[in-house]
């Protein structure tokens, strides 16, 4: 099958929207490139600071100038267990590349913080400018143009889309992303759940609900819900920067250690000195782009990468909007349920056919570019592959099962479990906000209910707490947008939202603030833009105002006479709290100089 009408208009559209900017960068990386390598132009003073610490054949190698060397971006922590099993690759990846001939040295390390520890506390207003952080510290990290080629070693929310952007400002270089793989499976995901919300009701102790977040959160690896570190992944694999098939193999396996070296093999062998030069800005170019959101819809992948794919396609001078994601899910088949689309995790998804068995069902349906480049160099057909050892413990690739091994997993094209990929773009007169409706009921897509507002998910828990909280409502959770505070995520208002909606209430939400891929099953407008700091509409609402929430129409309105509505003051609030403390205080020139979120919520202007 040919590609889809509607993938190429939104590819053409795309090209056009972003042909100077584009253009200008594409002429800044050509003019970066080297086929000698900018090391080799440096002092020799320079020269021998950079490899001093080195032993003596890297050493020798490095004197010579002759074979490549690979830059090796860390985001380890051993806090993050995602991260940690990032400590043993630089060692892997230093003997991968001399036994290739070449040679590797970390580069730099770039923050790593978990969102899962910082939920509802003070540090998840750090957490979405750590992502521009994140791109600050890999452009650091590159600044000695010693490299002839990058590996990034990063899975988490804000960590992949950093590495993403620094790596793109230095587009004339090759970059290979390498994962760590999720953590293998522990208490289901469904299960967890329940006993937060019965915690929320006081029907679950402290011990009990600490218990139950600990089978869930066991070991080392990425959380296996399909969160964003996982569509991180799944993107990264789309987009052509993993190896085929490389995404969700579990950490501490000779099959992810042979992987890791491949990756670094693979990095030496397509840099400016050879023969299969692929710079990063080249593969990540409009096409690519598409790919990404394609997959994003066709797994029913997080909320959260509406925001950075814009931040990501910006630093490529390319211009992606909220249309072009509406446009896309109209035609994106959901292929996969995996939590909180379903009961699975990403270890269930990856066994019953994962990557492979995706990317080919969307090829054949005409739903992806296959001609566009990758690291793997040839084309997206060569990701239609999954690893494994040989007998001798050798990397190979063979053809993925026929059909899916679990269907209530993972379909194919032409027998999926929606027409659309569940994401839509809502507009009105509160704005304009993306909702994720692929984990709600269909007789939830469209809620009318009084508005609540409150200026703090605190605010909320706290009118939960006092039963203050009862029948159809609309919260309104405003002031929780970059400007404000950082744009954090709001995951403590799904237990209480969940428990009225599950005693019959007809419940949804409305927030300036963030949600992510584990929004689950209450109907929830986020991203609102204008943000209420930013002078958006959302700061006119008012207790009792009737608000419409509809998925099905692309609308959120708020049911007030015009009239009053144009004469209604803004509501202010208090935000002098969000400034200081915990690190508060450092970011005020990023909440001064964000932009908004339908461009990225990015400090940095477009390439």
């Amino acid at each position: 099958m040919g590609l889809h009408a509607r993938l190429g208009d939104v590819t053409e559209r795309i090209i056009r929207r972003s042909h100077d900017g584009r253009a200008r960068y594409l002429d800044r990386i050509d003019a970066a490139a080297s086929p000698t390598g900018k090391r080799r132009g440096l002092g020799c003073a320079n020269q021998a600071h950079a490899f001093a610490a080195c032993g003596p054949t890297d050493k020798e190698r490095l004197e010579q100038g002759a074979t490549p060397n690979l830059a090796i971006v860390t985001a380890y922590n051993d806090m993050l267990s995602a991260h940690q099993p990032f400590e043993q690759y630089p060692e892997l990846i230093r003997a991968a590349a001399r036994a290739a001939g070449g040679t590797a040295q970390v580069a730099g390390g770039v923050p790593a913080m978990c969102d899962g520890v910082t939920q509802g506390e003070a540090g998840m207003e750090l957490s979405l400018f750590s992502r521009d952080v994140i791109a600050l510290a890999t452009a650091v990290a590159l600044s000695h143009q010693t490299f002839d080629a990058a590996v990034y070693l990063g899975v988490c929310d804000k960590i992949v889309p950093g590495l993403v952007i620094g790596a793109l400002s230095f587009g004339h270089l090759p970059a290979v992303f390498v994962p760590a793989g999720p953590m293998t499976s522990g208490l289901a995901n469904d299960e967890k759940s329940q006993v937060r919300q019965l915690f929320a009701e006081g029907r679950a102790s402290r011990a009990e609900l600490l218990a139950a977040e600990m089978k869930s959160y066991h070991g080392p690896g990425t959380c296996t819900f399909y969160g964003t570190a996982n569509t991180n992944q799944m993107l990264m694999e789309i987009m052509g920067l993993h190896l085929p098939g490389s995404s969700f193999v579990n950490p501490g396996t000779a099959l992810r250690a042979a992987l890791t070296g491949e990756a670094a093999r693979r990095a030496l062998a397509i840099t400016a000195l050879g023969n299969s030069y692929t710079p990063i800005g080249r593969v990540l170019d409009e096409r690519a782009f598409v790919n990404g959101i394609a997959g994003l819809h066709a797994t029913g992948g997080s909320t959260n990468l509406t925001i950075h794919l814009v931040a990501m396609a910006a630093a490529g001078g390319i211009r992606l909007t909220w249309d072009d994601f509406a446009d896309l899910a109209e035609v994106t088949p959901l292929l996969a349920r995996v939590y909180p689309n379903g009961r699975a995790d990403v270890n269930h998804f990856h066994a019953a056919g994962g990557m492979p068995l995706l990317i080919r069902e969307l090829l054949d349906a005409g739903l992806l570019h296959e001609d566009v480049e990758t690291v793997w160099g040839h084309g997206l057909r060569g990701y239609v592959a999954e690893p494994g050892l040989t007998a001798d413990g050798a990397l190979s690739w063979r053809a993925p099962a026929a059909v899916s091994g679990d269907t209530a997993i993972l379909r194919g094209a032409a027998a999926p479990f929606a027409a659309t990929g569940g994401l839509r773009v809502l507009e009105g007169d509160i704005g304009r906000a993306v909702i994720k409706t692929s984990a709600v009921a269909p007789d939830r897509h469209v809620i009318e209910a009084p508005a609540r507002v409150f200026h703090s998910q605190e605010a909320l828990q706290t009118a939960f707490r006092a039963g203050t909280l009862s029948g159809d409502m609309v919260a309104v959770v405003r002031f929780q947008g970059p400007r404000a505070n950082g744009m954090p995520e709001l995951h403590k208002l799904m237990p209480p939202l969940g428990v009225l909606q599950d005693r019959g209430a007809r419940v949804a939400l409305v927030t300036d603030g963030r949600l992510s891929g584990a929004s689950g099953k209450v109907p929830a407008a986020i991203h609102v833009t204008p943000e209420a700091a930013d002078g958006g509409a959302i700061a006119l609402i008012r207790d009792g105002d009737i608000v419409r929430v509809d998925a099905v129409a692309g609308r959120l309105d708020v049911l007030v006479d015009p009239a009053e509505w144009a004469e209604r003051v803004p509501a202010e609030a208090d935000l002098s709290g969000n400034a200081h403390g915990v690190g508060r205080e450092l970011f005020a020139a990023f909440r001064a100089n964000v932009g908004r979120a339908d461009a990225g919520a990015a400090i940095f202007a477009a390439a």
